[in-house]
């Protein structure tokens, strides 16, 4: 068991990892990570996760050493190909029509390090998804809705894009929301944060 860090901060500028992380109840700061994302070659979904949200949580700690920081990032995986953000709507068209009728794992990992202490905690979640097919008036009536333009996989179950799924299986059910709860919890714990 670590001592408690001095501090919390979430590596990360997404809102979705910061409401999610609010629900812990605890108090912590945000910072940008500033990483670069881009997929080594021959790099798997998974492997991509992690190895990034290791990259956020170590690229704020080394400005906050006393912090214990949490990094974290979300890779869909379809058949092995990585669908990240899209970022327009015609890519996020794209990436549903690819997406449907098929089951997608999105990959979320969790990171929590602290240069301080020597803390260092990773985890990983998968989540089955597994798309209804999709018709494009459907997937155009979805986007224009929601614009999920942020979000890897261009939809999110927290909202509309609930209906676009036939099935979705997870053991942390945060996890497809873009923070698993669960496992941040219980890296928290281990690095000493007090939590109910």
């Amino acid at each position: 068991m670590f001592a408690p860090p001095r501090s919390l901060i979430l590596g990360s500028t997404s809102r979705y990892r910061r409401e999610l992380l609010a629900r812990l109840q605890i108090p912590f700061d945000t910072a940008a990570p500033e990483v670069d994302e881009t997929p080594l070659p021959g790099e798997l979904p998974r492997a991509l996760a992690q190895r990034l949200a290791l990259a956020k949580a170590w690229a704020v700690a080394a400005r906050h050493p006393q912090a214990l920081v949490i990094g974290s990032d979300q890779v869909a995986d379809l058949n092995g190909a990585a669908l990240g953000k899209p970022g327009t709507h015609e890519r996020a068209a794209a990436q549903l029509a690819r997406m449907s009728g098929q089951r997608v794992v999105f990959q979320t990992a969790i990171a929590a390090v602290c240069q301080a202490t020597g803390y260092v905690g990773q985890d990983m979640a998968a989540v089955e998804v597994r798309f209804r097919t999709l018709a494009a008036d459907e997937i155009e009536r979805y986007l224009r809705t929601e614009q999920p333009y942020d979000c890897a996989g261009s939809a999110k179950s927290e909202g509309l894009g609930i209906a676009l799924t036939e099935a979705i299986v997870s053991d942390d059910p945060t996890a497809l929301i873009g923070l698993p709860l669960i496992r941040t919890a219980r890296l928290l714990r281990a690095a000493g944060v007090l939590l109910p």
